[in-house]
């Protein structure tokens, strides 16, 4: 019988639960069609594998993907962004299975990504492209009940359209980081803000004043200078 969870400690749940609710109150898209899920019920009974960034905001994603029916399992795309109090309420205040430990060594994190194709899933959802990879690899033996798949970043997208070209891709997958919202929204907005947010708490400085210099100038390069530059950064150069 599969494992429903590995997290790092339970006892901070009800710290990791005020981060979920407070984000939910942020995020009222998501909330909207939390509700309309849970009238509806779009993913009665359909087996979910996630493998994300496993944060306050994804974990609100996996509630109202619980709400519309669906049975979950997460783990983490990335265990350097991984929150260990919100990987403990999602198992101990909303029953959610999650395999997911902050600074996890890649033995582990292998381990979470088995546990989470251990469940069977019909739908994978990936950020990174590491559960499809896995499971085309590895367990070639589950492609048949997999429905398709969705990628959410440009490295994971690079990695499924060379797939797709050596003809060894098996399943349908949407590229959710060729979408728009994605690319005005999340890269422009969300990246330039929290690349900024990192950068500042790493160095400690005042960007007033500040020469900026910005190398690459997609939606992601856009969305970072934009920020820089209200910041009160003297100057921005963008390569």
């Amino acid at each position: 019988m599969p494992r429903n969870h590995d997290v790092k400690d339970l006892s901070l749940a009800k710290q990791g639960k005020l981060k979920i609710e407070w984000a939910g109150r942020n995020m009222p898209v998501l909330k909207l069609l939390e509700k309309r899920f849970a009238k509806e019920k779009p993913l009665k009974g359909i087996r979910l594998g996630a493998c994300l960034h496993v944060t306050s905001e994804t974990a609100n994603l996996m509630l109202t993907l619980k709400a519309g029916g669906a049975d979950l399992a997460l783990c983490a795309s990335n265990p350097l962004s991984t929150q260990d109090d919100v990987t403990a309420s999602l198992v101990k205040d909303f029953t959610v299975p999650t395999f997911a430990i902050k600074g996890e060594n890649k033995k582990t994190y292998y381990e979470h990504l088995n546990a989470v194709l251990d469940t069977n899933p019909e739908i994978t959802m990936d950020d990174g492209a590491d559960l499809v990879s896995l499971l085309h690899k590895e367990r070639p033996q589950q492609l048949s009940q997999v429905i398709g798949s969705s990628e959410e970043t440009t490295t994971g997208v690079i990695r499924l359209k060379a797939m797709e070209q050596d003809k060894a891709l098996k399943i349908p997958v949407f590229a959710v980081n060729d979408s728009a919202t994605k690319h005005f929204f999340d890269n422009r907005y969300g990246t330039g803000q929290s690349t900024l947010d990192g950068i500042l708490r790493a160095t400690n400085v005042l960007l007033a004043g500040k020469t900026f210099v910005v190398c690459g100038y997609g939606w992601c390069g856009r969305g970072l200078a934009s920020r820089a530059r209200h910041g009160s950064a003297r100057r921005c150069n963008r390569g």
